[in-house]
């Protein structure tokens, strides 16, 4: 399953924006985009030393890294290949804020169950057959049960053991929360790096 917002879907979004450039004082900006003075999809961009702010309909977020944070979000090579090249996990790392209701990262089910059943496969490879069934029995029912909702899933991971043959060591998710995602980036946030991106270029097409 993914909930990720594509290019296409943010331009589709966007067709009919247009850009008003509400102050533009060398590192002191605010650039916002909207159709016709409307709230929906409307997205500004708000720059000061160190700093780019970006808000609006699809969530607010602050960044922080370079003086100038529009030379920072330049997409190498947008302007010839007509692609917003973004970089959802290096720029996330700038993150300084995030709005309360867009969020960054969420927690994504399929990437749960992927990793609950490499985690089984890993320990009952070339082990007992009869064990192993029954084991998968028991996480289908105690687990995976519980993919559904962040907060019991975690809980089930942490709480599940099963009692293996004497000659083998009783099976755990040991390690379970020291690798491996069970998240994904919000619709929200990348939509919004989109938004930078094609701020900043467009930004640039008109200076």
């Amino acid at each position: 399953m993914t909930n990720l917002c594509s290019e296409e879907r943010f331009l589709k979004d966007i067709k009919n924006h247009t850009m008003e450039i509400i102050r533009d004082e060398k590192l002191y900006r605010h650039i916002s985009f909207t159709r016709n003075g409307s709230s929906v999809y409307r997205f500004d961009l708000i720059t000061w030393p160190g700093h780019l702010c970006i808000t609006g309909d699809c969530g607010t977020y602050v960044f922080r890294r370079l003086t100038d944070m529009f030379e920072f979000f330049r997409a190498e090579g947008s302007r010839t290949t007509k692609k917003l090249a973004i970089k959802p996990y290096y720029w996330g790392e700038k993150l300084e804020s995030i709005g309360t209701n867009a969020g960054h990262r969420e927690f994504d089910s399929d990437h749960f169950e992927r990793r609950v059943t490499e985690h089984f496969h890993d320990f009952f490879e070339d082990k007992c057959d009869v064990a192993k069934a029954e084991c998968w029995r028991d996480i289908e029912e105690s687990v995976l049960s519980s993919s559904n909702d962040e907060h019991e899933a975690y809980a089930a991971v942490s709480d599940f053991s099963f009692d293996t043959p004497k000659h083998m060591d009783d099976f755990h998710f040991q390690d379970f929360f020291d690798g491996g995602e069970t998240g994904r980036y919000t619709f929200h946030y990348i939509w919004c790096l989109y938004a930078i991106a094609y701020g900043v270029q467009e930004y640039d097409k008109q200076k």
